[in-house]
């Protein structure tokens, strides 16, 4: 379940990152292909985020957030390269958890 979800942070961060250089190409640098390219990464985007979205709403279900938390990592697929940063804070904390849970493992 992690998993699903740190792959969609990624894809969902860099695709955002992406279209964001491709508006600043599309409107301040009146670059040629830019329109064409900010169509395409958007609608990717705009997809990929829904399937984001399902997976980090199933994640923050199962570790039983509230709903500030749940609220805050679901936007950050909203905000270019907050993503990234939501993404490596969740994961160390939920990491954490498990192994707070589970000290039965024994390190050779």
């Amino acid at each position: 379940m992690l998993t699903r979800y740190r792959i969609m942070a990624y894809v969902t961060g860099v695709l955002l990152v992406a279209l964001t250089l491709g508006m600043i190409g599309k409107y301040v640098l009146d670059l040629g292909g830019a329109a064409d390219f900010t169509q395409v990464v958007s609608i990717a985007h705009g997809w990929l985020y829904v399937v984001y979205l399902i997976f980090a709403f199933d994640l923050g279900s199962k570790a039983k957030w509230p709903v500030k938390k749940q609220l805050w990592v679901l936007l950050a697929g909203t905000v270019p390269t907050a993503a990234f940063f939501v993404e490596r804070s969740i994961t160390r904390e939920l990491e954490a958890e498990a192994a707070v849970e589970d000290p039965a493992v024994a390190k050779a």
